[in-house]
């Protein structure tokens, strides 16, 4: 195994882990930005007004993605088990 091969895997993996965390991080932020729109518009300062829904939310992210998510791990673990198959 060759140097442009062990870059080229770190990559896949790196982008692996952007593709499949991306969703759930988009989600959090767009709800984040609407309940801090919210409490400055309405003045209410509640601490717990930011969790319950960001969590709930984050919940449901991971609940739709997870297909996706599950597909792309899948497809990227394949190909690294077929490296491994070539290698030997």
């Amino acid at each position: 195994m060759d140097e442009v091969t062990v870059l080229e895997v770190g990559r896949q993996a790196l982008f692996v882990i952007l593709k499949t965390s991306g969703p759930i991080m988009l989600a959090g932020l767009g709800i984040g930005l609407i309940i801090a729109l919210f409490q400055a518009l309405t003045t209410i300062q509640e601490m717990t007004l930011t969790f319950v829904p960001k969590i709930l939310v984050i919940f449901m992210a991971v609940v739709v993605f997870l297909p996706f998510m599950m597909t792309t791990l899948i497809e990227f673990t394949n190909g690294l088990f077929d490296r491994i198959s070539n290698l030997g």
